[in-house]
């Protein structure tokens, strides 16, 4: 279960607020609890070959390789390499995976396992041992031993005749947790707890008014929920628009639909506002989109288990944000105080 975003952000303000010690906004926030999030994904590794040197409890929730395990196990993830021909039969390899066995777009972190046909695990090797094994028939690398070089983010396989079916396990890198917000009619910060999507179209109050391009006539005022759209790319779209006046038509986002993308013409068909309401057109800018504004949120990828270490963590940038030396070491304080009792 991740932890929630807005959650550690109310947290953390609140802290900050109550002392006066000023206030950091959603764009910092974003930057340093990214940081954040590395840090302690990256302590992970560490943790788990220290906690294998050392006795370990059999007792439930109790067993600390289980524990860190079962953290690392949230990022864990498989997918096909795809075979590069292009520099057949020079030096051939394989690319890493860029989407994983659900169809999701991920960012590669740490190699784990690679197989071929989901039954013959590879062994790894360095480039000397590599190259020096295909020189003898004993040793060489064949279909039921195959081997790999791991460089440059590419893998290199003997022996030469696997050009397909090989899968690789590895960590993909955590999300960059994200606080989405839009802004309030006092200018106020608004969370929006809409899952972000570069792609997708802002959810929200009035989020797609000015982007009116053929305005209304003929409207009767009054709310209409749940107006479905036409047009272009996409499908989906979905809104509820308020008419002030025959001319004037406020619309909110309800449902994003998916597949638009800028410059996309999409219409409220005459007559579904009221009386003789004309077609509606709505022409797509960037300004639109999640990726280009502020809204859409990203929760923090982290097992709730490591939401007190994440506000210390985030706490600790903070007071270098507002240049407070006592909240530096009342934060660092306590994050090094429970690592030593993690560790202990």
């Amino acid at each position: 279960m991740a932890i929630n975003v807005n959650t550690v952000y109310k947290t953390v303000l609140l802290i900050l607020n109550k002392e006066e010690r000023g206030y950091v906004t959603p764009d910092e926030f974003n930057k340093i609890s990214a940081q954040v999030q590395l840090e302690i994904f990256e302590q992970y590794s560490d943790d788990l070959n220290q906690q294998l040197r050392v006795p370990q409890s059999d007792n439930d929730y109790a067993d600390r390789v289980a524990n860190i395990d079962e953290k690392l196990a949230i990022f864990k993830t498989f997918g096909t390499a795809t075979y590069d021909a292009a520099t057949i039969p020079t030096n051939p390899y394989f690319t890493l995976p860029t989407t994983d066995i659900y169809g999701n777009t991920v960012e590669f972190y740490r190699l784990g396992a690679v197989v071929h046909k989901d039954t013959t695990e590879l062994q790894r090797l360095q480039r000397m041992e590599f190259y020096n094994i295909q020189k003898s028939p004993l040793t060489k690398s064949t279909e039921s031993f195959p081997t790999y070089l791991f460089e440059n983010e590419k893998l290199f396989v003997k022996p030469d005749s696997i050009t397909s079916n090989i899968g690789v396990n590895f960590l993909r890198k955590p999300l960059d947790p994200r606080w989405g917000y839009y802004i309030g009619s006092v200018g106020q910060f608004i969370y929006d707890p809409t899952v972000y999507g570069a792609n997708l179209i802002n959810t929200g109050v009035n989020t797609l008014t000015s982007s009116i391009t053929t305005p209304l006539t003929g409207g009767i005022i009054g709310t209409y929920n749940g107006v479905a759209t036409t047009g272009e790319t996409g499908v989906g779209l979905i809104v509820n628009a308020t008419v002030s006046s025959d001319t004037v038509v406020t619309i909110d986002v309800v449902s994003a639909g998916v597949g638009y993308v800028v410059g996309d013409v999409v219409s409220i068909a005459a007559g579904l506002l009221g009386g003789t309401s004309t077609q509606v057109d709505i022409t797509l800018t960037a300004a639109n989109f999640n990726a280009n504004s502020t809204y859409g949120s990203t929760q923090i990828e982290l097992d709730v288990s490591e939401q007190t270490d994440f506000i210390l963590r985030t706490l600790f940038y903070f007071g270098v944000v507002v240049k407070d030396p006592q909240i530096i070491q009342v934060a660092a304080s306590q994050v090094q105080r429970d690592e030593i009792n993690e560790k202990s």
